[in-house]
């Protein structure tokens, strides 16, 4: 376990226990040997693809996470040219999951407890474009679903949801040495995590929902 990540993972898990109705053990991000045949995708913008990958790896049901790039113009980018903000790219991550294990709606669950959904100019201390947060649904039923999600967060917390949700777009994998980069750099990683001010604010957004 990382150092700084005792709260929000605590936070994920308290949110997110009582809605799996099936656990598994998780191969954490490393590519299957064997992909079920019922397999689908997940693509969440969620500001620093860093610090979210983490929850999707524990997820039981998930197969595998990418960390990359989606929504943009500008074909094959680089993690470069992203952080400039001007190719319409936003920061995100593919989830392959089998929906037997976990459910959609389960992984929007997770997904809504990595973030900050009331900022509407990037997450924490990352702004811009690149850092705002998405739900690219594949599907009208990933959409109506979506939506549903949205509108109850936004009445549980009694303000407006900023994230966004998009039709699905290309999804670039990022350089390999942001995969799994809390594992790959975890001292750099975790000094980036706590000066971001991610697990107070987190904290404070979920504690009591």
């Amino acid at each position: 376990m990382l150092k700084h990540f005792p709260v929000i993972l605590g936070l994920f898990l308290l949110n997110t226990l009582n809605l799996m109705a099936e656990t598994s053990t998780n191969p954490s991000s490393s590519t299957p040997t064997t992909t079920p045949a019922t397999t689908q995708t997940a693509v969440f913008a969620g500001g620093c693809f860093w610090c979210i990958q983490p929850f999707f790896d524990q997820t039981p049901g998930v197969i595998h996470a990418t960390v990359g790039y989606t929504g943009g113009h500008v074909p094959n980018p680089t993690y470069e040219r992203v952080s400039v903000g001007t190719t319409g790219h936003r920061e995100a991550i593919k989830v392959d999951y089998d929906p037997t294990k976990v459910s959609y709606e389960q992984l929007l669950e997770v997904y809504w407890q990595t973030i900050d959904p009331l900022d509407a100019g990037g997450q924490f201390y990352d702004r811009g474009e690149q850092y705002k947060t998405a739900i690219y649904y594949n599907s009208p039923e990933q959409k109506a679903i979506a939506e549903k999600s949205k509108a109850d967060k936004a009445k549980m917390l009694g303000k407006t949801v900023a994230t966004d949700i998009l039709p699905a777009k290309e999804f670039y994998a990022a350089e390999s040495y942001h995969q799994s980069y809390y594992k790959k750099s975890a001292a750099h990683f975790n000094a980036y995590e706590k000066a971001s001010g991610r697990e107070e604010k987190l904290h404070n957004i979920w504690q009591k929902k």
